[in-house]
């Protein structure tokens, strides 16, 4: 953990979230479906304090396909322990990248252990 947390404008922290997004491959970002991406200050009440993202929805593989509209999934990242646990900028960016690459695996299905084994976990 870094010593000083970085400090970032909320809007600047939003454009690294946007570059993250951008940054998933076409083919895949073509395959969610019915996700909104949206940053808190700080994770919900009884979630561990340093809780980077959070998926809340129904993954890909676990929905029944009924004609039934769903409201979208969630990912949430959490701007304060984003930004207390890293160490620069560029610290950020890639930590952000990885939470992104973490939460939407999970829309996708793919549990922690898994992600563990790829190295987002």
């Amino acid at each position: 953990m870094a010593g000083v947390p970085v400090e970032m404008s909320p809007e600047d922290f939003d454009a690294l979230v946007d570059t993250a997004l951008d940054q998933i491959p076409e083919a895949l970002a073509r395959l969610v479906s019915n996700v909104v991406v949206l940053v808190e200050d700080e994770p919900p009440e009884g979630e561990p304090d340093d809780l980077l993202g959070l998926y809340d929805g129904v993954a890909l593989t676990e929905r029944d396909g009924g004609l039934m509209p769903q409201l979208p999934d969630r990912i949430f990242l959490f701007r304060g322990p984003l930004l207390d646990m890293c160490e620069d900028a560029e610290d950020l960016a890639e930590e952000i990248r990885i939470t992104v690459v973490h939460e939407v695996a999970h829309h996708f299905g793919i549990d922690d252990d898994r992600l563990h084994e790829l190295g987002y976990a």
